[in-house]
């Protein structure tokens, strides 16, 4: 019995012949996306999520001298923080320093980018002016107030030229206001922490300004003419259109200024250290002195823990009403 066999139609035979090439062309196009970002995800999940990782291990460890003991140790590190004076004082600083510093750059901010949005005589030097400190570092910042607030010195010696008596003591204060007490600690604002803010909102509000001023020059001039020709105030055309529309920078700088603000270390470290009765301290230079200098690196793990808590607490509910926000507004 002999079989036939049929021969494939030559546009058939080149269609497979090109079939290959074509499907590798897909493949490759398919694959360097991901090998681009590839670097990037094994850095993050390395450098990231596996240090968050392995902080969480150390914070339920016995490492509590210089000596390593990864050895399982239970959750004491988190409940002993929660009896400690100093973490529970420094937990009650950084909400207050991250309320006034957050609040007080929103103001600044906002009143400056409207000043300069009307473009007034020189405002690119003014922009530029208040956007300067920004680029200098919290470091640098601290030595400056730490001199300009010295009860002994700066500011302090204008106010005495005038007749002013009672001098503020700034940072050295101990006095909390109203000073009600909560279990260990007294509440709600230590004085000495309004100097601080002043020094970090001096740096930061620029950063306001300039979100707040791209936020207005993007708003289209139509808006404001067609808002005045209703017999709209000028008030009313910031507070019913302008101040609206400006929500998602709002968010915005409420994300990045309160994420600095918690995890604050260096200005803190420069220009007041903990204080007198851990009136300026904030966890984060708890955590360095726990953990560098101390050796009592599970305590040290625990408290990054609880401040990175603290972060997500703020970030997701912001994130969460931004993108509601942007979904609002279209």
């Amino acid at each position: 019995m002999t079989s036939t066999t049929t021969p494939a139609p030559a546009g058939a035979a080149a269609a497979a012949a090109d079939a290959g090439p074509s499907r590798r062309r897909r493949r490759l196009e398919t694959a360097t996306p991901v090998l681009m970002v590839l670097p990037s995800i094994l850095a993050i999940g390395v450098f990231v999520y596996g240090f968050i990782a392995w902080t969480g291990w150390v914070s339920v460890s016995n490492w509590t001298t210089f000596v390593r003991d990864l050895s399982f140790n239970g959750f004491g590190a988190y409940t002993r923080l929660f009896g400690d004076f100093r973490f529970l004082s420094g937990l009650r600083n950084v909400v207050v320093f991250t309320v006034l510093f957050v609040g007080v750059c929103l103001v600044v901010g906002l009143v400056l980018a409207m000043i300069i949005d009307r473009d007034p005589f020189g405002a690119p030097v003014w922009r530029n002016l208040f956007l300067f400190p920004v680029a200098l570092s919290f470091v640098v910042t601290g030595v400056v107030w730490q001199w300009l607030l010295n009860p002994r010195a700066g500011v302090n010696l204008l106010l005495n030229r005038f007749g002013w008596e009672d001098l503020p003591l700034w940072y050295v204060s101990t006095t909390i206001v109203p000073g009600w007490r909560w279990g260990q600690i007294d509440v709600v604002v230590p004085v000495a922490l309004i100097a601080v803010v002043i020094a970090a909102a001096w740096q930061m509000s620029g950063f306001a300004m300039a979100i707040y001023l791209a936020g207005l020059q993007g708003i289209p001039d139509e808006l404001r003419e067609a808002a005045r020709m209703d017999g709209a105030s000028e008030i009313a055309v910031y507070r019913r259109v302008l101040l609206p529309m400006l929500r998602p920078m709002t968010i915005t700088i409420i994300i990045v200024l309160g994420h600095i603000s918690l995890k604050t270390f260096d200005l803190i470290y420069v220009m007041t250290g903990p204080g007198t009765g851990y009136v300026t301290d904030v966890p984060a230079v708890y955590m360095y002195e726990t953990t560098f200098r101390g050796n009592q690196f599970a305590r040290g793990a625990a408290i990054s823990l609880l401040l990175l808590g603290l972060v997500a607490l703020l970030m997701v509910p912001a994130l969460w009403a931004r993108r509601r926000t942007e979904e609002a507004l279209g």
